[in-house]
C-alpha cells in the first residue's frame, strides 16, 4: 500500500456508539461523522480499530437499530474509492457479512500486518492480546464459539439486543474500560504484546485500540507502540503522512 503525495491514512478506535443510550452517544455519532466529512478530502485509506459500536450482533436478516448517519457515511467513504478497512473489537465480535455486502468494507478478525511507503504496521483492536486478561479470554472463547452463536440467534432480536445492550454497559469485564489509567510500561499487556511480536520480526509501528487511552510509547529498534485513544472523552485519531505517524486530537 502507498500514500500518494498530499494524502494520509487515518486511524480510530472505540466510539461505542449507543452507550450508555442511543440519545447519549447521538452527539459523538455526529462528531465521529464530521471527522468523517473532513478526512475524506485527503485520504488515502481509513482504519476503524473496532468497537464503533457498543454491541453489533447480525441475525440472519436484523441488524441493530440506528447509526445511520455512521453506516452512510462509511458507504459514501467506500463507493467514493477510499478504502476502508475494519478490525471487530470485543463489543462488535458478532459482525458476520453486512459491512463487506452492504458497504464494500472488509472486516478483520485478528490483527493484520501492512507495508505503506516502505514502513511496516501490525494493526488490530487489541482485546484478548498479550499476558493476563484470562477472564476475557476465556469469555470470547465462550462469545465467539459456533454453537453459542447459534444459541443467541433463537433470541428475538428485541430482547436479544436489550439484553446485550445491558450487559454491555454493566460488565466492565466484558466493556473494559473499567480501568482506563495508564498501567505502567510493564503492566500494559498490549505494551508486553508488541515487545513479543518484535523479538519475532520489526515492525515499525504497532497500532491497537481497546485500551480508551491516547499513548505513544517507544519500543526497541525505533519501533513504537500507539493506542489510539477513543471518541467517548479524547477524541483521539491516528494520522499517517506516508513517512511520520501522529496522534491528534478532534
Amino acid at each position: 500500500m502507498s500514500v500518494p503525495a498530499g494524502k494520509k491514512i487515518y486511524f480510530a478506535s472505540d466510539n461505542h456508539l449507543g452507550a450508555p443510550t442511543y440519545e447519549d452517544s447521538l452527539p459523538r455519532e455526529k462528531k465521529f461523522v464530521a471527522w468523517l466529512d473532513d478526512i475524506k478530502k485527503d485520504a488515502a485509506a481509513v482504519f476503524l480499530l473496532g468497537d464503533l459500536f457498543d454491541f453489533w450482533f447480525e441475525y440472519k436478516t436484523v441488524v441493530p437499530k440506528g447509526f445511520t448517519r455512521t453506516l452512510g457515511k462509511l458507504a459514501e467513504i467506500a463507493d467514493s474509492g477510499i478504502p476502508v478497512y475494519y478490525f471487530v473489537g470485543n463489543h462488535d465480535l458478532w459482525m458476520n457479512g453486512y459491512f463487506e455486502e452492504e458497504l464494500n468494507i472488509p472486516v478483520y478478525h485478528s490483527p493484520q500486518e501492512y507495508l505503506i511507503n516502505n514502513t511496516s504496521f501490525f494493526i488490530g483492536h487489541g482485546d484478548g492480546l498479550g499476558p493476563g486478561d484470562k477472564g476475557y479470554k476465556r469469555m470470547k472463547k465462550v462469545f465467539t464459539n459456533p454453537f453459542s452463536k447459534w444459541l443467541y440467534r433463537w433470541l428475538h432480536p428485541d430482547l436479544g439486543v436489550k439484553l446485550a445492550q445491558y450487559m454491555s454497559v454493566k460488565n466492565k469485564l466484558i466493556s473494559g474500560e473499567d480501568d482506563a489509567k495508564f498501567l505502567g510500561e510493564d503492566n500494559e499487556w498490549l505494551v508486553q504484546y508488541s515487545k513479543s511480536k518484535l523479538e519475532e520480526k520489526h515492525r515499525d509501528y504497532f497500532i491497537f485500540g481497546h485500551r480508551h487511552l491516547p499513548l505513544e510509547i517507544e519500543l526497541r529498534g525505533n519501533s513504537k507502540y500507539i493506542n489510539l485513544g477513543d471518541w467517548i472523552t479524547h477524541f483521539t485519531y491516528g494520522v499517517f503522512d506516508g513517512e511520520n505517524f501522529g496522534l491528534k486530537i478532534y
